[in-house]
Parts: C-alpha cells; sequence; structure tokens
C-alpha cells in the first residue's frame, strides 16, 4: 500500500528517506482549526499509514499556530442537531483513535495555540514537543461548549481530572516551562519545536517496527485494563516482540559489546 499525497488538501504530506512522514495542517488562515473535511482526512492517513511502511509522524501546523480546535464557524454555519454533532465528535474520535492506537509513533511539534481540539489532538500524540511560544487551553466553558474528541479521557490523563476541570472553568492558560511540569509536553525548546520532533521520530523510526507498534498501541491498550489483565497482555505482547528474528542481531550486538550501551547525559 502506498499514500498519495496528492489526495489531501487539508493537510501536506512530505516524506523523509528515513521513512518518517511530516503531516501538517494546512489552514494557516483559520489557525489551523479542525473542520469535518481535515478530520475526514486525519482518519485518512493515520488507517493507511502502519500498512504503508510509515515508520514514524511528525504532526505538525502551517503557520504560526499548531491548532486552535473546532472550527467554530463552521459549526455555527451548519447549525447541527444532537445527533449531527454526535456523529462528528465520533470521527473525531476516530482519527485521534488512529493515531493513539495504530502503532506508529506520532511526534507533535507544537506552536502557537494549542487550543480546544487542538490540544485533543496534540495529547493523541505519543510525544509532545513545544516551543517558546505554544500555549494550551480548554476555553469550552467560555463559549458555552463541551470537550468533544477526547479531552476528558487524554487531557485527564495527561495533567489529572482537578487540572482539566479548572481549565475548563476558567479559562486557564498554560505554557512555558509549568506547561511541561504539568504533563502537557515531553520536551521544550527554545527554537524550532520541528527540529526537535524530527530528530525524535528519526530516532523512534530506527526501531523494529514491530517494537515501535507494541510500544505505540498496547501501552494505551493496557492502561483501559485491570491490573491483572494488563499484566497478562504485556506478557504475551512480550512473547511476540522479545522473541522476533529481526532482533537477533541487536541483541547478538549487546552481547559481543558491540551495541552502544546506555549512558547519562553529559553534564
Amino acid at each position: 500500500m502506498t499514500i498519495d499525497p496528492a489526495r489531501f488538501t487539508n493537510l501536506k504530506l512530505d516524506e523523509d528517506p528515513s521513512g518518517v512522514w511530516t503531516v501538517t495542517l494546512n489552514r494557516p488562515a483559520k489557525r489551523n482549526a479542525l473542520d469535518i473535511d481535515t478530520i475526514e482526512e486525519l482518519i485518512a492517513f493515520f488507517a493507511d499509514a502502519p500498512r504503508a511502511g510509515v515508520k514514524a509522524v511528525v504532526l505538525a501546523g502551517a503557520g504560526d499556530h499548531f491548532c486552535a480546535g473546532l472550527d467554530l464557524i463552521e459549526h455555527h454555519d451548519a447549525d447541527r442537531s444532537p445527533a449531527d454533532f454526535m456523529h462528528v465528535c465520533l470521527r473525531w474520535h476516530e482519527a485521534f483513535n488512529k493515531m493513539e492506537y495504530g502503532g506508529v509513533p506520532v511526534i507533535a511539534a507544537l506552536k502557537g495555540a494549542v487550543v480546544g481540539g487542538g490540544l485533543e489532538l496534540a495529547s493523541a500524540a505519543h510525544v509532545r514537543v513545544m516551543d517558546a511560544t505554544t500555549y494550551f487551553a480548554l476555553p469550552e466553558g467560555q463559549r458555552g461548549l463541551f470537550t468533544g474528541g477526547g479531552a476528558t479521557i487524554r487531557v485527564t490523563d495527561l495533567v489529572g481530572k482537578a487540572r482539566m476541570i479548572d481549565m475548563m472553568l476558567t479559562g486557564r492558560v498554560y505554557q512555558g516551562q509549568e506547561a511541561v511540569d504539568i504533563g502537557m509536553a515531553q520536551y521544550r525548546v527554545e527554537g524550532s519545536s520541528m527540529d526537535l520532533a524530527m530528530e525524535l521520530a528519526r530516532k523512534a523510526a530506527a526501531n523494529l517496527p514491530l517494537t515501535n507498534f507494541a510500544i505505540c498501541s498496547a501501552v494505551s491498550h493496557m492502561q483501559n485494563m485491570s491490573a491483572l489483565d494488563a499484566a497478562y497482555a504485556e506478557a504475551v505482547v512480550a512473547g511476540v516482540v522479545n522473541t522476533q528474528p529481526d532482533a537477533r542481531a541487536r541483541l547478538a550486538a549487546f552481547a559481543d559489546k558491540s551495541a552502544a550501551r546506555v549512558r547519562p547525559n553529559a553534564e
């Protein structure tokens, strides 16, 4: 299977020789707000990515912002019924679940607004890198709305229930080191978040695909299980991954001391 970038309008796709694909939200005039067409393109890409040999993804936004959330103009003009909007939300969940559970590492390069549905999108990535301009917010409370793309699940997992509720009630904005400290992002850079995101994606792409699949799908599934069921599932996944033939050369390199050893970062 191959992915044809020409099929996509609201996403700009670029493939790196290392097998890393850059997926850029390409609606900068709208601060990359998510309309239903963009959601459908995210579903299409992330549904095909594991079978198309995509080794890792850098998710970014064109212009000055990552994503300002739900396209409120589209939502206002559509004047949807409750059932209509429920189905819109289910498509958002489809897109974000394919990201989180699809087995391909997704590294989000964040800048500017990561707000509302944009934060829901970012929280579906496996790793988030923020730059000095990045800020996070859930302004649904002030707009008479409620989250519909998984914030109650993923953002709560990142920052905890109390902070999540506070953000929605008061419009609190997080940025800078505080955002990293509470779990919004794992990395903060003063320069381009894109540079570090690509570096991390290439590092992940060098792993064995089956190992990455397990890391980027099994961990999330196990978090949804009881401890007893998760222990069983972990043992089964380890049994498959840790005996894969492609790992033999890497294990041999460790055994003969030719492989790099884990070392602390230089001071």
